[in-house]
């Protein structure tokens, strides 16, 4: 059975008040938005990590995969598998905890999104490469240096582009 709108509208205004509960610790140092972004931007970050570790280590197995026509050294595949859950997630969050004001349509805000994330994903790629197989760097360590990076560009492209006022 899938939730109504009433039981959605409950989760997220129990998930902005667990949130907002902890906001007057960071009150002096930061605005609520970027407080918000920082918290869910955080736990998809987390969970992006984790689930990279997961499929590095153990779904792909630090091996080649093959997914028909594409072949993704373990790295790479960990990296789309991560981003695939963390897209979707970074999005709802996103639109309905920190980017609340914003007035631009639904779709505008997911291609503006997607834009956004294939730009990350992208650079993320290159950046991995480099350090990777470039500088022979270990793979965790490696994403999280980008992890960083990605994060502070992220930020100014969500504010500023993807969910901005029209």
């Amino acid at each position: 059975m899938l939730p109504t709108h009433t039981h959605v509208k409950h989760m997220k205004n129990s998930f902005i008040k667990f949130l907002d509960f902890f906001y007057p610790i960071f009150k002096r140092i930061m605005p609520l938005q970027t407080y918000r972004y920082a918290a869910c931007g955080g736990g998809n970050t987390i969970l992006g990590l984790l689930l990279y570790y997961l499929g590095y280590h153990f779904i792909f197995d630090k091996s080649i995969f093959y997914f028909g026509f594409l072949v993704l050294k373990p790295h790479m595949a960990a990296l789309f598998l991560s981003g695939i859950v963390t897209f979707l997630l970074g999005f709802l969050l996103n639109k309905y905890i920190v980017f609340t004001e914003s007035n631009l349509l639904s779709r505008v805000q997911l291609f503006r999104y997607f834009v956004s994330f294939s730009f990350n994903i992208i650079l993320n790629y290159f950046m991995l490469k480099l350090l990777i197989e470039g500088l022979n760097w270990f793979p965790f360590v490696s994403q999280l240096f980008t992890t960083i990076i990605i994060i502070i560009i992220s930020y100014l492209t969500q504010k500023r582009f993807t969910f901005k006022m029209k």
